[in-house]
């Protein structure tokens, strides 16, 4: 059987705030234990799919970032099942993610994606062209937060299929219902191999971004939000001392 999954926060762009982070925790943890669910179809409400963090709920809470405590088996990886994309409209930032995070994506030819790291936090976005496999200048300017149409990401192979407005579900389905029709080893066992096998960053990499996060001055962060918010131009400080702008962390050698 399949699950429809569908952020539904439209007056919000489906932004993930606390609410709708534990709802949707609630629903791939359904998807998960019930034993007839085999595929989700996961969606969005309204023009957008999602718009990624609620940044006024940031502000609200005095911290950046959103709340992850909820137990997701979609977001922490231990899903073993597969989820289809059915992407409606902007997926941006922490809903670029979410996108990321499927197995297979179908996509409206007006959605608009963006990978809003670089607008947001002391470092944009590397991770994430590696992952899609994307040439290096595209993945430099995914991480640098440059917008991308449906179109262009499925020219790049990031997305599977790009579709009308009414043929989304309809082509989501499809996709489901082939995935229903394959011997179901076949099914668990591709899926987990395809996951295996999927780009990965290097511990060294990944310890110099932990690194590159910390380089500047964190004021930066709640104010990249608060202009947001209050639809004005930033005031950013860069770093609290100038001269860290010379001093860049190193890569260490890998292993």
């Amino acid at each position: 059987m399949i699950m429809l999954i569908q952020l539904n926060r439209p007056e919000r762009m489906n932004a993930l705030g606390a609410q709708l982070r534990a709802e949707m925790a609630d629903a791939f943890n359904e998807f998960q234990a019930d034993k007839d669910l085999e595929v989700a179809v996961f969606t969005g409400t309204g023009r957008a799919f999602c718009a990624g963090e609620d940044m006024k709920e940031s502000l609200k809470r005095g911290t950046v970032g959103s709340d992850m405590t909820t137990n997701n088996p979609f977001m922490d990886g231990t899903l073993d099942k597969p989820v289809i994309a059915a992407v409606n409209g902007f997926a941006m930032g922490g809903g670029f993610m979410l996108v990321e995070r499927t197995d297979l994506r179908v996509a409206v030819k007006g959605a608009v994606f963006e990978m809003s790291e670089a607008k947001r936090w002391l470092l944009g976005g590397y991770s994430h062209g590696h992952y899609a496999g994307l040439p290096h200048p595209i993945a430099t300017e995914m991480a640098l937060g440059f917008r991308f149409t449906a179109d262009r990401l499925h020219q790049v192979g990031f997305i599977n299929r790009l579709v009308e407005p009414d043929e989304l579900l309809p082509t989501a389905y499809e996709m489901a219902e082939h995935l229903l029709s394959l011997p179901p080893a076949s099914r668990v066992n591709t899926i987990y191999m395809m996951r295996q096998m999927a780009p990965r960053i290097a511990p060294n990499l990944t310890a110099l971004g932990d690194a590159l996060n910390d380089h500047g001055d964190k004021n930066d962060l709640m104010e990249s939000r608060a202009a947001f918010a209050e639809k004005r131009k930033p005031n950013f400080n860069g770093w609290v001392d100038p001269q860290d702008r010379y001093a860049m962390p190193k890569l260490e050698p890998d292993g």
